[in-house]
């Protein structure tokens, strides 16, 4: 974890100038990070999921880079809950629709993240989402439906993502099309608790979380590969995003007691208010795992109805 005393550097992405850890794996490697290094990384159990994935240079918005995005040290936690489709699909594009449970219910979560060990160092992100059908189906098929009820590969649309640093909000926000801005987050995550909390302007408190963490399941690398897609517009045009997930451990408890999610003031809590949630019907912690985010590219969605 970053000491907040830690020196910084000042580095350009796309025209922009963000600090970033001096010393830290993006000023040394700027995405083409040594994975041997990172593998004598204590924190980190391994990297072999991450020798499986070469990286590309592309051009992107924020220049010239190198995708995916390894996160080498993730933990993470989602509180998924029922909502009506009409306030869901009152905030979504009008090219997406809300993937339904049953008739008029979707699903929309309040996310968590701790970034560890990363190409573009420790950072901390929190997010409102929803579930969304596939953008390129008609009708929703059932073999999806269950692919997302177990988490096995998502279609999201984003609503808000708060991260704690410069260069995740530059990358997410001018890279991706992702609604980003730098707040103060904390975010932790043991095999006991889970915790979060978002700042708002002021300093209160936007959104927080606190639960016992369910029981974990330990994984090989590359046991359980999960997916999930997002789409964002960026300059007109939509795009998607994936990212890959290799779970290391994680553990679920369906309709889950004693969790305690606090909507404050801010943009997070306005959010999640506006998809009027009914009940939490699923917690998703993962205390281990790893990642590769991939640069969004153009897809084509299906014309609204």
């Amino acid at each position: 974890m970053s000491s907040p005393r830690q020196e910084s550097v000042k580095v350009d992405l796309g025209g922009r100038t963000v600090t970033v850890p001096k010393g830290g794996l993006y000023d040394r490697y700027r995405m083409d990070t040594d994975l041997d290094e990172v593998a004598r990384d204590s924190r980190v159990s391994g990297v072999d999921f991450f020798r499986r994935l070469p990286k590309t240079r592309v051009d992107s918005p924020i220049g010239p880079t190198l995708t995916p995005n390894f996160y080498y040290r993730v933990s993470t936690a989602r509180l998924t809950m029922l909502a009506p489709s009409r306030a869901i699909r009152s905030r979504l594009p009008r090219e997406l629709a809300p993937l339904e449970v049953a008739p008029g219910l979707g699903l929309v979560s309040a996310m968590f993240f701790r970034y560890d060990v990363c190409d573009i160092d420790f950072y901390t992100e929190a997010a409102v989402g929803v579930a969304v059908k596939p953008a390129r189906h008609g009708r929703l098929g059932f073999v999806d439906l269950v692919a997302a009820l177990k988490n096995e590969h998502l279609e999201s649309y984003v609503l808000s993502l708060p991260v704690s640093t410069e260069i995740a909000q530059v990358r997410g926000h001018d890279g991706y099309g992702f609604p980003k801005w730098v707040t103060g987050l904390d975010v932790g995550i043991d095999a006991d608790r889970t915790t979060a909390r978002v700042a708002n302007d002021t300093g209160g408190t936007d959104l927080a979380l606190s639960a016992a963490t369910p029981a974990q399941t330990p994984y090989r690398s590359g046991e359980r590969v999960s997916s999930l897609t997002s789409y964002t517009s960026i300059g007109g045009a939509w795009h998607s995003t994936l990212s890959q997930t290799n779970v290391l451990s994680a553990g679920a408890m369906l309709l889950p007691r004693g969790v305690t999610l606090q909507a404050g003031e801010g943009r997070m809590a306005d959010d999640l208010r506006s998809l009027r949630p009914v009940r939490p019907v699923q917690l998703d912690v993962m205390t281990e795992g790893q990642l590769a985010l991939h640069m969004p590219v153009p897809t084509s969605v299906r014309s609204p109805e």
